[in-house]
């Protein structure tokens, strides 16, 4: 089992710290297949993206990530003390058509993980993203 963590501001933190972690991860626990890897790095920096970009209501906010590794399973968890998502933000979306320009993010995560889950806890909003796989 491995796990990760990484606190940053936002400003200036953004994906690219989320990127850098996971690349941590991935020397870690080496026996995550390449295609799971690929659907949760992808699952997750849409997610960070969303926080970053949906979250900040104009004064920057805190953001923890945390990500565990374990045989047949990855997890992440995010923290940030942004804006409240929307309380339908967990209902099952349909991928919008190609000429949209937005709402891919949460469709997009939740086809490529096994469990996405939100909650508003006081003034931080927590979000887990989890997907199961069968280790090399």
């Amino acid at each position: 089992m491995a796990t990760h963590t990484l606190h940053m501001a936002v400003p200036p933190g953004d994906v690219d710290a989320v990127h850098a972690l996971l690349e941590t991860v991935w020397a870690d626990v080496p026996d995550i297949p390449m295609m799971e890897r690929f659907k949760f790095e992808t699952a997750l920096l849409e997610l960070a993206s969303n926080v970053v970009k949906h979250a900040d209501g104009g004064y920057g906010l805190w953001c923890t990530l945390e990500i565990d590794a374990r045989p047949g399973r990855i997890e992440a968890m995010v923290l940030d003390d942004g804006e409240p998502s929307d309380a339908n933000v967990l209902e099952p979306r349909e991928m919008p058509d190609e000429l949209s320009e937005s709402g891919r993010g949460i469709a997009m995560i939740q086809a490529l993980v096994d469990d996405l889950a939100y909650s508003r806890e006081g003034t931080t909003n927590r979000w887990r993203i989890s997907r199961r796989f069968v280790a090399e």
